[in-house]
């Protein structure tokens, strides 16, 4: 029986071994592919231009632009909105209450959704409801909020993500000990006050963490803006939230599906991905740093 465990316990280590190694060495190969196809198109006039002839040539200056501003505005509306909710679900909310559980269910659904349902959502909701609306109530019927633009398109990936947030946040709220609120009550504070004075900062890790999480995630997205705010090619650079914009996701997925030149757009393709993995792991990276620091802090 001994050996039987022996031999058990020796192949479960082995297969836990393999999987590891073998994960590894396919992200190591995914890497080294795209660092090779992407390194020599790398340069400051690859990231500070626009492209040219068709996309074949120049660079990614409106993307890098459109995913940042996309980025900003989509952390203005779910992270606050997020904060929020984690705060009721942490504080206020009894552990049986219907309507906390009703809003656990729904953190938990949005999270499983596919993103390319939100991407529908938004297009439904936002421009066809809203901004149809909006221009009839303020416009006369004029056509400018009834269109994709950048807002809906960060409003739709504020969704997408605000599941990240509340969970973030609610689980550095937790985090914080039942002692720091006890002891801030007894002296006089008042629920908000220990909220705001205590709980909040001990919990900022979770919060900037959960930011910095979504804001990773939404840079990479791409179904969710199809239909409400990417567009193909833009000669001018977003100058109001009812602009169109260019994404670095998007921008890649239409060099590979629907470029005249596949082959000769390849080196760009494999540039734009080397970009948006650097941002993506610089911004993780960021996270984990922040969160190590903060503990220590404490």
């Amino acid at each position: 029986m001994k050996k039987l465990n022996r031999l058990t316990g020796g192949i479960m280590v082995g297969a836990t071994a393999f999987s590891v190694v073998l994960i590894i060495a396919i992200i190591i190969v995914i890497l080294i592919v795209i660092i090779v196809g992407g390194k020599h198109q790398m340069s400051w006039k690859f990231l500070s231009t626009f492209p040219e002839d068709g996309m074949t040539k120049g660079g990614i200056f409106p993307a890098l632009f459109g995913t940042a501003l996309m980025v900003i505005i989509m952390s203005v509306a779910a992270v606050p909105f997020g904060t929020i909710t984690a705060i009721y679900l942490t504080e206020y909310a009894k552990a049986n209450s219907i309507l906390a559980k009703m809003v656990g269910f729904a953190v938990k659904t949005l999270a499983m959704v596919p993103s390319i349902i939100f991407g529908l959502f938004g297009l439904g909701f936002f421009i066809k409801f809203v901004g149809n609306g909006m221009d009839h109530v303020f416009l006369g019927g004029q056509l400018k909020w009834a269109q994709p633009n950048i807002l809906w398109a960060s409003m739709t990936m504020a969704l997408l993500t605000l599941p990240v947030v509340i969970v973030s946040v609610e689980e550095s709220m937790k985090a914080v000990p039942r002692e720091l609120r006890e002891a801030s009550l007894a002296l006089g504070a008042t629920k908000w006050q220990t909220i705001l004075k205590v709980v909040l900062p001990g919990a900022r890790s979770g919060i900037l963490t959960g930011t910095i999480l979504a804001i990773s995630l939404g840079a990479g997205e791409v179904a969710p803006i199809l239909f409400t705010g990417a567009a193909y090619y833009l000669a001018t650079l977003p100058t109001s939230v009812s602009d169109q914009f260019m994404s670095l996701g998007y921008h890649i997925y239409i060099m590979s599906t629907q470029s005249t030149n596949v082959d000769q757009t390849l080196p760009i393709q494999f540039a734009t991905t080397l970009v948006l993995l650097m941002l993506t792991f610089i911004l993780n990276f960021t996270a984990v740093i922040i969160r190590a620091r903060l503990r220590r802090a404490h």
